[in-house]
């Protein structure tokens, strides 16, 4: 199955991408697609456990079963003033669901 991965600050800094195609095995979870990253990009080891997942916009977590044709998102943590929620949905949906 075919799945879109979204790359965003530091992730993409580490990847040199904004996005990715991937091709997974059947019952694939985001944890193992997150395992499979850290392989290719090791210094996205040093985000384990501090990393927003998101699959179809919507939240995640390690095991939540991935789909052909799914997207995913991995935000990592940043600094400055926006409030995680706008952060958040601000990447995903342009913060409607935060302020609409």
């Amino acid at each position: 199955m075919k799945i879109t991965i979204r790359y965003f600050a530091g992730h993409r800094d580490i990847t040199g991408l904004s996005e990715e195609h991937v091709e997974l095995q059947p019952g694939a979870t985001v944890g193992s697609l997150w395992e499979l990253l850290i392989g290719r990009y090791p210094r996205l080891t040093g985000y384990r456990g501090r990393v927003l997942y998101a699959v179809n916009q919507e939240f995640g977590t390690l095991a939540t079963e991935l789909h052909d044709g799914d997207e995913v998102a991995f935000v990592p943590p940043v600094s400055g003033g926006l409030p995680i929620c706008d952060l958040w949905f601000a990447i995903l949906d342009g913060g409607e669901r935060c302020h609409g």
